[in-house]
């Protein structure tokens, strides 16, 4: 079964930066990171689908959810 997460990137004012949020197939945020930070956030989400998302991200726009699958692995 393939997992899937919804992707929004947020923009920061002032002293709070960037950020992309990532929630489950029920909208629970399982990470949060700067972007081009992705290290920092926690590890529920294993580093290969970490830095497709962060792909991903990068030409997100601000506001924007978008719905992302990622398929098992064989």
């Amino acid at each position: 079964m393939a997992q899937i997460y919804y992707l929004l990137k947020v923009k920061g004012k002032a002293k709070i930066p960037d950020y992309i949020q990532v929630r489950d197939h029920d909208f629970t945020l399982v990470g949060y990171f700067r972007p081009g930070r992705s290290e920092k956030t926690n590890k529920q989400i294993d580093d290969n689908t970490l830095q497709y998302i962060e792909q991903i991200a990068e030409s997100l726009d601000f506001g924007k959810i978008i719905k992302i699958e990622i398929p098992p692995r064989s």
